[in-house]
């Protein structure tokens, strides 16, 4: 069973989500939340595998959000709920350990997908999340504040620049003579690097 518990100040998206996420087979809400203080006070408890967190919170509420559920669950899997694709506070949710997101206007087949494959290690990155990152690392590196173990390598970087160009997972594996679950595992270790190298690292805070 996944269990899930969501965070958004809208009574109307929680409720759609608890009674979305309860209809899925194998899937049950195990909380709502109108804010995050109260979520952070009970996630222990809950300790579900999944965290669905409103992006656009007040006073950076969603940014500690995220920060203070990892360090109590470290293993728990953050997915940010945003109107827009573009929402420009989606990057900083992941540099402070989200895995992914989720656009509030998808499908309901679309969003438990969603939920399954952040489970997975599945974490999607469009175009303009990866012009970010690849800048965001480019900046760090020509100041010489990363090992070698925390920069992008080459193919990483190959990564990114194609899918800053428009290509999708298939087309990049295509054009690499790969496949897809290589693409995304490349993804995913772009974003553990995001998360270190942001110091938002679960064991870096103590």
């Amino acid at each position: 069973m996944v269990k899930v518990v969501v965070v958004d100040d809208s009574k109307t998206i929680r409720e759609g989500l608890m009674t979305l996420i309860n209809r899925a087979e194998g899937h049950s809400c195990v909380g709502t939340f109108s804010e995050c203080n109260t979520m952070l006070y009970e996630i222990g408890r809950l300790n579900p595998d999944v965290l669905l967190l409103d992006i656009v919170f007040s006073n950076g509420q969603t940014i500690k959000g995220i920060r203070e559920a990892k360090l109590i669950l470290p293993d728990l899997t953050i997915l940010v709920l945003t109107v827009y694709e573009e929402n420009k506070l989606i990057f900083d949710s992941l540099c402070a350990g989200a895995s992914g997101y989720i656009v509030k206007k998808n499908p309901s087949k679309k969003i438990i997908k969603s939920i399954d494959d952040a489970l997975l290690g599945r974490t999607p990155m469009n175009t303009t999340i990866a012009l970010k990152a690849l800048d965001y690392f480019n900046r760090k590196k020509n100041k010489g504040l990363f090992s070698e173990a925390e920069i992008l390598n080459k193919l990483e970087e190959e990564i990114l620049d194609k899918l800053i160009y428009g290509y999708n997972f298939k087309a990049i594996a295509d054009s690499l003579g790969s496949n897809i679950e290589t693409v995304r595992l490349n993804i995913k270790n772009i974003y553990k690097k995001l998360h270190f190298n942001s110091g938002m690292h679960p064991l870096q805070k103590q």
